[in-house]
């Protein structure tokens, strides 16, 4: 009998699981509907226990579909990056606050100037809402005293409910901005900032490391004992299954649309600071040793929501939406008839301007690719001036279900291909889970 393993995949619209044979091949998947509770000024949170609620949901799905004598002996964890929680005595102490929400303005406008100068040559990251220390902030100044606590990412955080201790992994601890590049440490003056100290960041463990194994009473029989790892950061996990190269771009298009490039080795300070200012991250790779430049856009969030203003719900109503988009591409655009903005990285807020009645829902669903690909080109030259020119792209996610997309992106990335997992994300996940109960690589990453 073939070594089943579950990669689960923390996904910013879906929480989805996938189990495998030793081959790669899926056996069986499963997928839920991310919970996020509606939150102040327009953003959204989730609560630890709704969270729990889902991943065992998907778990039992899935056995469903195993004979009663198979067994999964491998799990692994990925997710996205920024949410977490405040955990303090095993129990989350604050809501998961999304990496779209908009909280924090003002604990990002509060930071000292020279950490704030400092801050994306330390970190890789740009200063803003989305860092998870902003949040953080924002979370000590509305009742939620992280003073004391330690912080969990989402994929951390399903581990401990598996049975493992907590762990911080480092693509993902990478995303909060509570560690100093250079020296891999906690760096001293944000914590302090931020009324913390270096407990606050758990012991560190790389992905594909062995976190543990599942002891948790609420498990299925199928999961019982197996291993556990955390993947490390979703778009990470998923361009290492395409084997990301150094001359490549790999296109993440899910609810944010992350543009990759492979670096062998970390950039220096100063580069770093100029491309946080470009707002581009220099961040670790799931790989120990490597880096990898981070550009994202919130062009799938923007596009989810016209859909939603558009009434479309479903795969049929997406679809034919497609057709129409495809179809307009064949024709001149309505000039100037309909402007979309909002999809930088710092900003997320979905404008429309409409300045004709023939503008259709097909109209400004193509008005939003075009400005996803005017903010793509401004990134890419800013990468070109510190990296040379990348010379293909590997795109993945799901709004590459839609040609309309894809045509768009091919306009202004070199040599697109489509990737053909249909969960790249999860089966990443899964790929690390089956090379941590190999036990001739059971330290490797994804």
């Amino acid at each position: 009998m073939s070594s089943l393993v579950a990669g689960l995949d923390l996904g910013s619209t879906c929480l989805k699981v996938v189990v495998e044979d030793d081959a790669g091949r899926l056996r069986t998947e499963a997928r839920v509907p991310t919970p996020w509770r509606s939150a102040v000024a327009g953003g959204a949170e989730l609560d630890a226990e709704a969270l729990d609620a889902a991943v065992m949901q998907l778990f039992h799905r899935v056995a469903r579909d195993l004979a009663p004598e198979e067994r999964i002996a491998g799990v692994a964890v990925t997710g996205m990056g920024e949410t977490g929680f405040v955990v303090r005595e095993g129990r989350a102490h604050s809501p998961g606050i999304a990496w779209f929400d908009p909280r924090g303005d003002e604990e990002v406008a509060s930071l000292p100037t020279m950490l704030r100068k400092e801050f994306p040559g330390r970190t890789g990251l740009p200063w803003g809402v989305q860092v998870t220390a902003a949040k953080i902030a924002w979370l000590r100044g509305h009742g939620w005293d992280p003073a004391g606590g330690q912080w969990s990412s989402l994929p951390e955080w399903v581990t401990t409910r598996l049975g493992c201790a907590l762990r911080a992994e480092p693509s993902l601890i990478a995303r909060t901005g509570l560690i100093d590049q250079d020296s891999g440490e906690p760096w001293p003056e944000l914590l302090e900032w931020l009324g913390l100290d270096d407990a606050f960041v758990p012991p560190r463990l790389i992905a594909g490391s062995s976190f543990g194994t599942v002891t948790a009473a609420w498990v299925p029989d199928a999961f019982r004992d197996a291993a556990v790892t955390v993947a490390g950061h979703d778009h990470l996990v998923a361009a290492s299954l395409s084997g990301l190269q150094p001359d490549t771009w790999y296109v993440s298009f899910g609810t944010a649309e992350v543009l990759l490039r492979l670096l062998p080795t970390p950039l220096d300070f100063e580069a770093r600071t100029r491309l946080g200012a470009a707002l581009i991250n220099c961040v670790p790779h799931v790989i120990p040793g490597q880096t990898v430049l981070v550009a994202g856009v919130k062009t799938g969030l923007q596009l989810r929501r016209i859909l939603q203003l558009c009434g479309i719900h479903d795969a049929a109503g997406r679809e034919q939406l497609d057709r129409m988009v495809v179809a307009l591409d064949d024709s001149p655009p309505l000039a100037d008839a309909v402007m979309v903005t909002g999809a930088r990285n710092d900003d997320g807020e979905l404008r429309i301007t409409v300045r004709s009645d023939e503008v259709t829902p097909a109209a400004l669903f193509r008005a939003a690719l075009a400005h996803g690909n005017d903010e793509i080109e401004r990134l890419i030259a800013i990468v070109d001036r510190e990296l040379p020119e990348a010379t293909a792209t590997t795109m993945s996610g799901g709004w590459t279900g839609m040609a309309s997309v894809v045509r768009a992106r091919a306009t202004v990335l070199p040599n697109l291909t489509v990737s053909h997992h249909p969960q790249e994300t999860a089966s990443g996940a899964a790929a690390c889970a089956r090379r941590l109960i190999e036990p001739e690589d059971v330290t490797c990453t994804t």
